[in-house]
Parts: C-alpha cells; structure tokens; sequence
C-alpha cells in the first residue's frame, strides 16, 4: 500500500465519518441474519422514517399528489407508506447486494424480455441500459450481473468515505463503475460491446435540459441520452425490477427504443420518460419518489415542494 493510499484510509478515521462507520457497521452485521428477517426489519425502518422524517414525507406526498392524481387522498397516503416501507426494505437490499452471498438469489430471479438484449448485443456496438432509481437498486445490479456482465454510470457521492464504501460493493457485480462525466471510458465501454447501465431520472436543473411530461408533469430531463446513443450508435433498452410479494425478484426487459436519438432533444426525451414511467407503473411503490424529481419548473420558481 503506498503512503498516499495509506494516508487516504487513515483520514476516515477522523470523528466525522465516526457516524457513517458506526451505521455501515450495525448494517453489515444485519446483514447476516436471514433475508426475510431482513426484509421484515426493512419494512418497519420504513414505517420509522415515514413517521419521523418529515421532509422526505413531503416530497414523497407531493410527488404521489401530482402524478397519481386518480387516486383518492386515503389511496395516496396508502401508496406514501408503502414506498417509504419499500425504501427502508431497499437498505437491506443495498447491503444483500453489497456482502450477501450471491448463491442465495439464484432460484429468486424471474428474467423476461433476454430476447431483446441478445438481439442488440449482436449488433456489436454496446447496448445503453435504461435503470431507473428503483428501490432495489442495487440489488438488481447484482441479479442482472448473474446473466450479463455490466458496467455502469454513477454519479460520485459527495461524501469520499460513502463513496469508497459504495464503489468497493458495487465492484462485487459491475466490470467497472463508470463517473458520469467520463466519456472516454464510456465510448470505449461500448466499443468493446459492453453493456452499460444509465438511470436518467433525476432532475439535474436546467443545463444541458429540455422539459418532457414525466407522469404527465413537466419535468428536466436530461438530453445525455441522445448523446450517449450517438456515440457509438448504440441500440438503447429499459430494465424494469421489482421484488415479487413471494420474496423472489423479476427482471424484465422492454423492446429496444427504435428510431432513437431522432435528431429531436424533447420528443427524445420523452420517449425516455415514457419507457421509465413504463417499467415504474409495474409497482410505484418500489420507486425512489422520496426524491425532488420536480425541483426544476418551467416558470424557473420551483415551488412545488414548498
């Protein structure tokens, strides 16, 4: 180990990171009970953080409030609880992902849709994986790791010691994580016929932006996707998981994005929206709408969360 790494290591033992190690800690050790003990546990931090973190409660009611307007106010608070429950469950599926053996979800995976990535991987020119931040983010990684190598873009954590920590458990099932803003490593990525894994369903502000209806709500979308596609021609696909209420998991491929990018920044981006509000209608309550997904607005006053 040379001094710098050795220097790195030793300042996150300073007090401020005591915090981070002491929560990784207690969650590596849950992690060796039994998955359904885990899955149970996850579901009642859920139920404490949907009653005592206010903030993430707002967000997530208003998100609900705007795009499932058909349902009646008992039917959204049903649907907030459910998705903080599924948010709280989602940690312990971060750390399943991160240290659990793989072996245990092999007979727990139902894959539809291969047909469609076989068929663009023949193409030679890499595929672009359409993700979206559900809550078995992680874990999907890992199960879709037992068909397919995969590698993937990620946007670095603010924090250096979550993101030694993120970065060594993803190692476990992507060839290589991939920093958003590292183009070169993606174009050769998908000159290698990689597959690489692309969530962009977060609102980045208005920068490199147009405004496409996500759940029928004008939302920033990102125009990195038509860019992405271009660079090495690559076919573009979604990738829909969801934990099944038998405690297994499916993965499902939709139908290659054809005609895409069409040379259009918002009919593009649409149809990306479109594909992800798709593959997020199978169960809502496993998306990460605790999350500002419309901090950014047309009128520039963004006060949708106020």
């Amino acid at each position: 180990m040379t001094t710098k790494t050795t220097s790195a290591h030793t300042k996150f033992l300073a007090p401020r990171y005591w915090h981070i190690w002491l929560g990784t800690g207690l969650l590596w050790l849950l992690n060796r009970l039994p998955l359904s003990a885990q899955i149970l546990l996850g579901r009642i931090l859920g139920r404490f953080l949907h009653r005592f973190n206010r903030q993430r409660r707002h967000v997530t009611e208003v998100n609900v409030r705007l795009c499932f307007p058909e349902l009646n106010r008992e039917e959204q608070a049903r649907l907030v609880r459910r998705i903080f429950e599924n948010n709280g469950i989602g940690m312990f599926e971060t750390a399943m992902a991160w240290w659990s053996p793989k072996r245990l979800f092999d007979d727990r995976i139902h894959f539809k849709g291969r047909e469609h990535l076989d068929a663009a991987l023949e193409q030679g020119k890499g595929v672009l994986l359409l993700g979206a931040h559900f809550s078995t983010l992680d874990l999907g990684g890992l199960l879709f790791s037992r068909f397919y190598p995969v590698d993937a873009m990620y946007r670095r954590h603010n924090n250096d010691l979550m993101e030694e920590i993120i970065t060594r458990g993803r190692r476990r099932y992507f060839n290589q994580p991939i920093e958003r803003s590292d183009i070169r490593s993606v174009i050769k990525a998908l000159r290698k016929n990689h597959i690489i894994w692309y969530a962009p369903d977060q609102d980045f502000g208005r920068k490199q932006s147009v405004f496409a209806r996500f759940f029928n709500v004008p939302a920033a979308t990102i125009t990195a996707t038509s860019r992405l596609a271009k660079l090495n021609g690559s076919p573009i696909l979604m990738l829909a998981q969801h934990r099944l209420p038998d405690g297994s998991y499916e993965l499902e491929l939709f139908p290659v994005v054809e005609g895409f990018p069409s040379g259009d920044d918002e009919a593009d981006a649409q149809r990306i929206n479109d594909e992800l509000e798709r593959a997020i209608r199978k169960d809502p309550s496993q998306y990460m709408w605790v999350h500002r997904r419309f901090k950014t607005q047309p009128d520039g006053k963004g006060r949708l969360y106020k």
